[in-house]
């Protein structure tokens, strides 16, 4: 009988923790075919390109905005508002996810990145 105590305990707690991690982040991961689609409904998104400058001066989403990964998180939660719709793109996905996770943790409820990054990014470019 303890032993069986010992496990429902042991689960009801990595219940808990799952779902607090999962209310967490609340960003959504979306592919670029999905953030397309996105867009179709007229209200304007802030696409928040995190690779170097280089590498967004030869390319990136049209009207995408540059905040370097490396200055990013001193400087999106002072530069971008929870009022607005907000889509990280990176390389390939995982610095968009960590920076999506810091605004949603701190109460932005429309946050998105885009799966793959730039890598998966399969629409136009513009070129600076």
């Amino acid at each position: 009988m303890k032993k069986i105590c010992l496990v429902l305990n042991a689960v009801f707690i990595l219940t808990l923790f799952l779902c607090q991690t999962a209310l967490a982040a609340d960003y959504q991961r979306i592919t670029s075919k999905e953030f397309k689609s996105i867009q179709k409904d007229g209200s304007p998104s802030v696409i928040v390109d995190v690779r170097e400058p280089e590498l967004y001066s030869k390319g990136h989403i049209p009207g995408a905005i540059n905040i370097p990964y490396d200055t990013a998180k001193g400087r999106i939660l002072k530069e971008l508002s929870p009022k607005d719709r907000i889509v990280f793109v990176c390389h390939g996905g995982p610095m968009g996810d960590e920076l999506a996770e810091i605004l949603a943790k701190k109460g932005y409820t429309n946050v998105y990145n885009i799966k793959g990054g730039m890598w998966a990014w399969d629409g136009p470019l513009t070129v600076k």
